[in-house]
């Protein structure tokens, strides 16, 4: 594999870890919204209200912390992925290119 094939492969990996991030923030956004919505709108004295906030709050950076866990489980996968595949392509360049030497070196005896 040539440099121009290893840039491709590293440009993908890296596409796929922002399109993985851009996913995960707009399900926060979204989450985070939808509950301060849910309890402002909802008619219930200040304290209940900012009780009810808290306890979503919690529940909520639970599940963001799950999210992110999850989010750097995938990345890191990938990344342990693509570094086998890197590193066994240029095990075989480096093969060929001593082959490839010894070749050269025979024929020119």
């Amino acid at each position: 594999m040539d440099s121009y094939q290893k840039q491709i492969l590293l440009t993908q990996l890296k596409q796929s870890i922002m399109k993985s991030g851009k996913v995960f923030l707009g399900l926060l956004a979204g989450v985070a919204a939808g509950a301060v919505l849910g309890i402002l709108f909802a008619p219930d004295k200040g304290t209940n209200t900012r009780k009810k906030m808290m306890e979503k709050g919690d529940d909520y950076a639970g599940a963001v912390k799950e999210k992110f866990d999850e989010l750097l489980e995938t990345i890191n996968d990938k990344y342990e992925s693509t570094k086998a595949v890197v590193t066994e392509l240029v095990s075989k360049e480096k093969r060929m290119i001593d082959e490839t030497k010894k070749e050269l070196k025979n024929g020119l005896s």
